[in-house]
């Protein structure tokens, strides 16, 4: 064994300068790579418990930007109904009025009868518009249950065992189908449905005349597809009698009042969605900025990281180049001798 093979296995100024230069290389590429990633909890090596947390919130945040799209869907679904039934409001109010007018008996009932029959059609081509995405919510169709809410989803709920469920808003159906049909159980604005008599329609219900006491099962528009035998549609001719109209009146007031009842319940289930959509909105936010704030990287502080790193990278390049030329001064002598 030479003397020059010993030295090289024993230099300890290249080893040193090696050893320094690898660990400022380890540590520059880290630093960049959070800084190219903006991460600085990129994957589980680089902290499992962050990782893994961030990992199950970012998870939910998207779970929670669906609910938050779906709630934007039930916004405009209700908005419609709602919208639908106060023009229905509108409509009946101006058809009781008519009905009020008809009183007088130099009034041309005739011609008012003209003017209801226009606003009944208006009624029904309101409730058959109300739609959103292809779904209508005031007008009961063949296939649909009316004991069924309509339900939309409002929050995603995470429990303590780590199981995901979605929290619902609803617009409630009726109790049951079972038994007489009464004035409560009206929660469409008109029932089209073949296998019953339109008593789930405010406007096709004959539950509001036999409430008011009148003469005649009156409704203020025909089912479509029920069975509506017996069943007197509003209207007026020269021959109607005062207590008819009194009984229409009284049957359109009604009427009327269960109208309010239903736009009452749409417009506070669009509030709640409403503020439902700004909450889950601001918990996506917060969700957002809490798991920047485990796994984010600072990039003020990663840059002038990097820049010291270049530096000290630099310097273990001089100090290597410093080492070699140390070991080649010596190996001059050696071969010298």
């Amino acid at each position: 064994m030479s003397i020059f093979s010993t030295f090289i296995r024993v230099s300890p100024s290249v080893n040193t300068a090696l050893k320094v230069l690898r660990d400022t290389q380890v540590k520059l590429n880290n630093a960049e790579r959070q800084m190219s990633s903006g991460l600085r909890v990129q994957t589980v090596k680089d902290d499992a418990t962050y990782w893994k947390i961030s990992t199950l919130t970012r998870t939910d945040v998207g779970a929670i930007s669906a609910v938050h799209d779906a709630l934007g869907l039930a916004a405009s679904t209700v908005s419609t109904a709602s919208t639908g039934v106060s023009s229905a409001i509108d409509i009946v109010t101006q058809i009781r009025t008519k009905l009020v007018s008809a009183f007088e008996t130099s009034v041309d009932k005739t011609k008012l009868n003209d003017e209801i029959t226009e606003l009944k059609q208006q009624l029904r081509s309101v409730g058959e518009s109300a739609s959103f995405n292809g779904v209508n919510w005031i007008v009961l169709q063949d296939g649909e249950d009316p004991t069924e809410p309509h339900q939309v989803p409002g929050s995603l709920i995470r429990h303590t065992n780590g199981s995901i469920s979605i929290g619902m808003l609803n617009y409630e159906g009726v109790a049951s189908t079972g038994g007489t049909i009464v004035p409560a159980d009206a929660r469409y604005l008109i029932d089209d449905q073949s296998s019953g008599t339109g008593g789930y329609g405010v406007l096709t219900s004959t539950a509001f005349a036999t409430d008011a006491g009148a003469a005649k099962n009156y409704v203020l528009i025909d089912s479509k597809n029920g069975d509506t035998s017996g069943q007197v549609e509003i209207s007026l001719d020269a021959n109607t009698t005062k207590g008819a109209i009194v009984d229409m009146v009284n049957t359109v007031t009604a009427m009327l009042q269960q109208l309010n009842t239903i736009g009452s319940a749409f417009g506070s289930l669009e509030t709640r969605i409403n503020l439902q959509s700004q909450f889950a909105g601001n918990l996506s936010d917060s969700l957002t900025s809490g798991v920047g704030k485990l796994v984010d990287a600072n990039m003020e502080q990663q840059s002038s990281k990097v820049l010291a790193l270049q530096t000290q990278q630099q310097l273990g390049l001089q100090s290597l180049s410093i080492a070699n030329a140390s070991y080649n001064t010596v190996l001059q002598l050696f071969q010298n001798l």
